[in-house]
């Protein structure tokens, strides 16, 4: 079985600060994975080393068996893609065609297969009017979309996504939820970081919470959400309808408006 696996990770800067202690995950390439917690609370960190990144200090990270250690960045970067936060960190060519195309020319792939993957990805993240603009001149959130398609060209076995849907309208969290089904269709694994707590519970199965560099919780939305001592401890928020039910006395595992209205309903009737 193909999986990331962190094996008693821990992570420190050259200035002496430690940003993961002790971190243990197993994820498979089938799933879709959110990390929630407050800033600092070492999320970015582990996700680079899924990456290749970063470098474990103390402990192993392997893909797919390989340890991270003997590879380089853009060897791992096959298999693992990752999507940074803000897409002027990643940006760096003069039309979002040569942005997506870099890779694949990079792998040294044919012009034809190379060209077949960028109007695909382009298609899949709704930006093909913007194949021959320059990046910098399109909108921040279509810029978010290339930085997508550049990693989805490639075809990696998992996509690292940071906070996705940060500055994202309603269309743009249509086109990410659209991805998502995609990713899940192809059997490609997603590890998300995100702020976002509707998106969180209404799109991923497993939810991993961190909070002072290590890992304090791992299981469904509902376990995590429900739980005062992991919302406290990570600080992070109910979801909207969690936090209504939550106030009414209606219980603490509530995440969907569509939840809140079936207990309302069987409230009713009793």
């Amino acid at each position: 079985m193909n999986q990331i696996v962190l094996n008693h990770v821990s992570f420190q800067y050259p200035n002496g600060f430690l940003a993961n202690e002790d971190i243990n995950l197993v994820i498979n390439q089938e799933e879709q994975v959110a990390i929630v917690g407050q800033n600092g609370a070492g999320k970015t960190t582990v996700v680079k080393l899924m990456n290749g990144l970063n470098k474990p200090t103390v402990g192993d990270v392997t893909i797919n068996g390989m340890n991270t250690k003997e590879y380089t960045t853009a060897q791992i970067a096959r298999y693992v893609g990752y999507v940074f936060q803000n897409p002027d960190d990643q940006i760096f060519n003069q039309s979002v065609y040569d942005e997506i195309a870099y890779m694949p020319k990079y792998y040294k792939m044919e012009e034809k297969e190379v060209k077949k993957r960028v109007d695909e990805a382009a298609d899949i993240m709704h930006i093909r009017e913007f194949l021959k603009s320059n990046p910098y001149e399109i909108p921040y959130t279509i810029r978010k979309f290339v930085t997508i398609a550049s990693i989805l060209v490639v075809e990696p076995q998992y996509i690292i996504l940071d906070e996705p849907t940060a500055g994202q309208d309603l269309n743009g969290t249509k086109v990410l939820i659209e991805l998502l089904d995609y990713l899940r269709r192809k059997n490609t694994g997603v590890i998300t970081i995100t702020h976002d707590m509707e998106f969180v519970a209404d799109h991923f199965k497993r939810v991993i919470a961190m909070a002072n560099k290590h890992v304090i919780a791992d299981g469904t939305a509902k376990d995590i959400f429900s739980n005062d001592a992991v919302i406290a401890e990570s600080k992070i928020k109910r979801t909207e309808m969690g936090m209504i039910a939550n106030d009414l006395g209606l219980g603490k595992d509530i995440l969907s408006p569509q939840e809140l209205v079936d207990v309302v309903k069987d409230r009713l009737r009793s």
